[in-house]
């Protein structure tokens, strides 16, 4: 797969963030589509309980596993949809996303949810990646 650089047409504003691009153009597949994944371990332990730093961490870890054991790199991440239950975390895992996408970052969208799986969940990110 060659993924192009994120686009960032003059036309828009630029990204709030550096971690992501408002579109991303891949030349070809194929898609993985990988689904929500939230802060437990390879164990099914909770990673981080009160903890949104941690549980992003682990969370795309667990995208980075995924992606990884299917012959690609957090690279191929084309576009993420984040889930979170406060919204302040828009700031406060901007960091930890950036270390994951530090150079044109997949196109992405945050949203704050009331609920998600468990309620000691504070995250979960859905993705895709284009190999």
């Amino acid at each position: 797969m060659t993924k192009s650089i994120g686009r960032n047409p003059d036309s828009v504003a630029a990204p709030l963030k550096p971690h992501y691009s408002n579109s991303v153009r891949v030349d070809a597949g194929p898609l993985l589509f990988i689904a929500g994944q939230v802060a437990i371990d390879a164990e099914g332990n909770l990673v981080g309980k009160g903890d949104i730093r941690a549980q992003a961490t682990q969370v795309l870890e667990n995208i980075r596993n995924i992606v990884e054991a299917n012959g690609g790199t957090m690279a191929d991440i084309v576009q993420v949809t984040v889930y979170v239950r406060d919204i302040s975390a828009f700031e406060s895992v901007s960091d930890i996303r950036e270390s994951y996408f530090p150079k044109d970052g997949p196109a992405s969208a945050i949203v704050e949810v009331s609920a998600l799986a468990w309620p000691e969940l504070l995250i979960e990110i859905a993705a895709v990646a284009a190999l």
